[in-house]
């Protein structure tokens, strides 16, 4: 993280490919062992159009570009997003590819700093309102 911190700084993107196999692992982690996360025929049978990855994964992830860019994670005041669209993760070893860009988007009277999130996939927008508060060092 910079020394100093001004709107408008963006930090360094981040670019994340999520397999299956990482589905799994955050499954037992999380205890989320809901099917529409690996069994690829109950997803579509649900109307999915495959497995698709947890949202609070992908949500973490979001999380990572903002602590890899303050250096500590105990800078993290809060975090919040909403899940506007699915990341589905094809059976294959290359995965599904979410990029996430983060920028400063408001300097606040009590020290902290908002920064905006941006994650996509395929383009598109898979959290939507997501923002950390942070303690700049």
């Amino acid at each position: 993280m910079p020394a100093t911190v001004q709107a408008g700084d963006e930090l360094p993107p981040l670019a994340v490919r999520v397999t299956r196999d990482q589905l799994v692992r955050y499954a037992g982690a999380a205890l989320d062992f809901n099917p529409i996360h690996w069994n690829e025929r109950f997803a579509k049978e649900v109307g999915l159009p495959d497995v698709i990855a947890h949202g609070m994964l992908t949500m973490a992830l979001g999380g990572r570009l903002v602590t890899d860019w303050l250096g500590d994670p105990g800078r993290l005041v809060s975090y919040g997003a909403r899940f506007t669209r699915p990341v589905v993760v094809p059976d294959d070893s290359d995965g599904a590819l979410v990029e996430f860009t983060g920028k400063v988007g408001e300097l606040r009277e009590d020290g902290t700093a908002r920064v905006d999130i941006t994650a996509k996939f395929e383009g598109r927008t898979v959290l939507g309102k997501a923002n950390a508060v942070i303690r700049p060092g």
